[in-house]
C-alpha cells in the first residue's frame, strides 16, 4: 500500500502526540431511593475543550455499580456533526459490575474552545448507581426521554438539568505534547466550583496547555466509609477510591484537598448509630492517610501538592478537639517535605480576627463550604507556576 506526502506527514504528526484528559469525574454511589432505576432515557454533557487534538475517546465506568449497564448508543457532537462512538466497533456496551470501558478512538479534529457534546442511551432498565454530583461554571448536563442521541435541540418539555453525572468519567484527546492535565482529588468541597474556576483562570490568564480533572466525590473520607443504606451514598473510602481514580491521562500533578469529613462526621452512637466516635481518626491516623495518597501518587509519576483544610467554625458539630486535630492536619502540609508544595487555603479564606472561621463573604452560609467568592479565591490560590 502506498501513501502519499500528506498522508505520511499526518501519520507523523499522530505519532508525536499523546492522549491527555480535557475532562474528568469520580464515580460515587448513589443516593439510595425507591427509584433506583431508569429506562429510555438519554444523559447528554457537554465538555468545554481546553485544547486541540485529533482524536476523542470516553472512558465510562461502572465502578459502584453492583448489576452490569448497557449503554445502546453513545454520540459525539463535534464540528456541526453527531459522530457514533463504538467499543471494539460495536455501537453498544456493556459495563460489568464493578468494571469500565474505554471507547475506541474518534477519528476527528477538535479545536480548542470548542464545547462537544456527549450523549449516550439507556434503553433498558438500568441500575444508576455509579455517580458523581458536581457543580461550577463548566459542571453539569441533562437527561431526556427517548433516545436523543442525535438531537441537537432537545426539547425543553422532554429533558431536564441535571448536576449528576452517571458513568461517564474521562474524556481524553490526542493532542500536542506539550499539552498536560492536572488532577483535582477531594470531597464536596472539590467537588463543587473550584476546579471549574481554575480552569476558567487557565483560559483567561493565557495557560492553554493545561487541562483541570476533577475527581472528587461529596461525604467522602480518607479512612473511613459507610455500610448502611442512608449515608453509603457518601462514598468510597480513600484505599478504594485514589488508585481507581487518580490515573488520568497526561497528568504531571495532583492537588489533594481532603480530610475534613474523617474530622467532623463522628458524632457518636448516642446522636447517630451510623456515626460512632470511634470513627474518630487521631491525628497521627490521619496523617498516615495522606502519605499513602503521597506514596500512591509518586508511583505514578505525579506531582503532589496538598491543600490545607479549610475553616469550620460555626459548623453543626464544630468543637475544640476538632479544631485541634484540624489543625494539627494542617501543621503536617505545611511543614512535610514529602510534597512538591502546600496549598494554603485554609490561611487564604480565614478571619484573621478569628481564624478557625470563614471570612464571612467566603462562607457559603454552612461554615463548611465556601461561597462562590471563596471557591475563586482557592482556584487563586494555585500558583502559576504550576499551570504554565
Amino acid at each position: 500500500m502506498c501513501y502519499d506526502g500528506e498522508q505520511q506527514r499526518e501519520g507523523s504528526a499522530k505519532r508525536m502526540q499523546k492522549w491527555v484528559s480535557v475532562w474528568g469525574n469520580a464515580v460515587s454511589i448513589a443516593e439510595n431511593r425507591p427509584e433506583r432505576y431508569a429506562k429510555e432515557i438519554t444523559l447528554r454533557y457537554p465538555i468545554a475543550l481546553p485544547f486541540s487534538g485529533s482524536g476523542v475517546r470516553l472512558t465510562f465506568d461502572n465502578y459502584c455499580g453492583t448489576e452490569p449497564v448497557t449503554l445502546e448508543k453513545v454520540t459525539i457532537f463535534c464540528g456541526g456533526a453527531f459522530h457514533p462512538v463504538t467499543f471494539g466497533g460495536e455501537h453498544r456496551v456493556t459495563l460489568p459490575a464493578e468494571g469500565n470501558a474505554i471507547s475506541d478512538t474518534l477519528e476527528t479534529p477538535v479545536t480548542a474552545g470548542e464545547k462537544l457534546l456527549v450523549s449516550f442511551y439507556l434503553r433498558d432498565f438500568t441500575l444508576m448507581r455509579s455517580v458523581v454530583f458536581t457543580c461550577g461554571a463548566l459542571s453539569g448536563g441533562l437527561y431526556a426521554n427517548g433516545d436523543e442521541t442525535e438531537n441537537l435541540n432537545i426539547s425543553m418539555d422532554t429533558s431536564r438539568k441535571t448536576q449528576l453525572t452517571y458513568f461517564l468519567s474521562n474524556v481524553s484527546v490526542r493532542t500536542a505534547p506539550e499539552n498536560r492535565a492536572i488532577i483535582c482529588y477531594g470531597d464536596s468541597i472539590t467537588a463543587q466550583d473550584w476546579p471549574d474556576d481554575l480552569q476558567l483562570r487557565c483560559r483567561k490568564d493565557g495557560f492553554e496547555h493545561t487541562a483541570i480533572i476533577r475527581r472528587a466525590t461529596s461525604g467522602s473520607r480518607i479512612l473511613r466509609e459507610y455500610h448502611c443504606l442512608t449515608y453509603e451514598s457518601y462514598g468510597l473510602m480513600g484505599a478504594k477510591r485514589f488508585a481507581h481514580e487518580v490515573p488520568t491521562d497526561g497528568a504531571d500533578a495532583v492537588i489533594i484537598q481532603q480530610g475534613i469529613n474523617d474530622i467532623i462526621h463522628p458524632v457518636g452512637t448516642q446522636v447517630n448509630p451510623f456515626r460512632p466516635m470511634s470513627d474518630l481518626p487521631t491525628a497521627d491516623e490521619l496523617i498516615s492517610g495522606l502519605k499513602t495518597y503521597i506514596q500512591q501518587a509518586r508511583g505514578m509519576g505525579l506531582r503532589v501538592y496538598v491543600g490545607t483544610l479549610l475553616p469550620m467554625g460555626g459548623w453543626r458539630t464544630d468543637a475544640p478537639f476538632r479544631q485541634d486535630l484540624r489543625h494539627a492536619y494542617n501543621d503536617f502540609i505545611r511543614m512535610t517535605e514529602l510534597i512538591d508544595g502546600c496549598i494554603d487555603f485554609d490561611r487564604a479564606l480565614r478571619d484573621p480576627a478569628n481564624p478557625d472561621f470563614f471570612l464571612p463573604e467566603y462562607d457559603s452560609g454552612d461554615h463548611l463550604h465556601p461561597s462562590k467568592a471563596g471557591y475563586q479565591r482557592m482556584a487563586a490560590e494555585i500558583p502559576a507556576e504550576m499551570l504554565k
